[in-house]
């Protein structure tokens, strides 16, 4: 199998530092450096719906929700992984465009509801296409067994991170 830039850097490594085990680094800096070419190919995947990956990431937390299609900015946030001042800004920006609307929390004078509109639902649902669809080009590498053996190791990989601590 070619090498990649991963294997220069561990080589290169190993040879600096023959004292440290850096064998982590072929998996975890693989994984990091997929994900920012990942993050990369979404959003030129999304780039003919008019909708950024951030964007994307919120619509598509309050379309998974089911009918009405509505959060908490709590639970979005949540949902997301950003902080609540971020979540704040994001739904304001997707309001503006008429993808979101507020709504008074009926189980909570004092909060808010943030919902779906018909708009918002058109938007995300024509970029989760774009998405799968670019995606599944991405994994064509991979046979299906691969596909599904990989998914399996990283769901172990991710797991601790998801039921642990933030």
């Amino acid at each position: 199998m070619a090498a990649d830039d991963v294997d220069r850097i561990v080589s290169a490594w190993r040879r600096e530092r023959p004292d440290l085990d850096v064998s982590p680094l072929e998996v975890l800096s693989r994984v990091s450096r997929l994900a920012r070419r990942l993050d990369l190919a979404r959003g030129r995947a999304f780039s003919g719906t008019g909708l950024e990956s951030w964007e994307f990431d919120v619509l598509s937390a309050l379309r998974r929700t089911g009918a009405p299609y509505e959060l908490s900015p709590g639970q979005l946030v949540s949902e997301t992984l950003v902080t609540s001042g971020t979540m704040t800004n994001r739904v304001d920006r997707l309001a503006a465009r008429g993808f979101v609307e507020r709504h008074p929390d009926p189980g909570d004078r004092r909060g808010v509801i943030v919902r779906l509109t018909h708009d918002g639902m058109t938007a995300v649902d024509r970029a989760l296409a774009e998405l799968v669809t670019h995606e599944r080009e991405l994994l064509a590498r991979l046979e299906p067994d691969e596909q599904q053996a990989l998914a399996a190791l990283l769901r172990r990989l991710l797991r601790p991170f998801e039921t642990g601590p933030a």
